[in-house]
């Protein structure tokens, strides 16, 4: 029974429905961890006696049988102090934050690779003055080939290339803006 402070009038324990979210956060993180490859959870502060349950759990393919192996995780998982899950929990979503800006940064990148290849000199110039350590030469002879490449039904060695240069670039983080967004308007140009 929960019962109730007779001074301040509050609950002396969690209700069974807030007991219910937690046991269903829970098991929430654990199927995200048996989702994980080996290299992820490496990364992640787990403590060993839960390591070989994941792993059972990520092992078992029947439907029921891999429900049931998940709800033990959880079990075992809701024996381990707060502090513990916790840290799981924000280990977790650095990993899907630093995803999703790597995910962004790439999109910058073709953005820019693919705005040089189309506008080529205005592009470049605009290029060179957002991040002026870059090698105007050899980007300019870069786009040149990455066009007859396409134009010959090569394969597309020079375009690749400006992606890595136009990567580097950026990532030097000398553009004039800390975060290196594409300079585009509004219109797309």
């Amino acid at each position: 029974m929960r019962g109730k402070d007779p001074e301040t009038g509050e609950f002396l324990s969690p209700s069974r429905s807030e007991q219910r979210r937690a046991a269903l956060d829970v098991l929430e993180l654990g199927a995200k961890l048996a989702e994980l490859s080996d290299a992820q959870l490496a990364k992640l502060p787990i403590p060993e006696n839960l390591m070989p349950h994941i792993l059972e759990t990520r092992r078992i393919t029947s439907h029921i049988a891999h429900k049931r192996q998940l709800q033990f995780l959880a079990k075992q998982m809701r024996r381990e102090d707060e502090e513990t899950l916790d840290a799981i929990r924000d280990a977790l979503d650095e990993k899907g934050e630093a995803a999703r800006k790597e995910v962004a940064q790439m999109h910058r990148v073709e953005a820019w690779r693919d705005r040089l290849l189309d506008d080529g000199d205005d592009a470049l110039a605009a290029f060179i003055d957002e991040f002026p350590s870059a090698d105007r030469q050899h980007l300019r002879q870069l786009v040149r080939n990455a066009g007859e490449e396409k134009k010959r039904n090569k394969p597309p060695r020079a375009y690749r290339e400006i992606f890595q240069v136009v990567k580097e670039a950026m990532e030097a983080g000398n553009g004039k803006r800390e975060t290196g967004e594409l300079a585009i308007d509004e219109d797309g140009e």
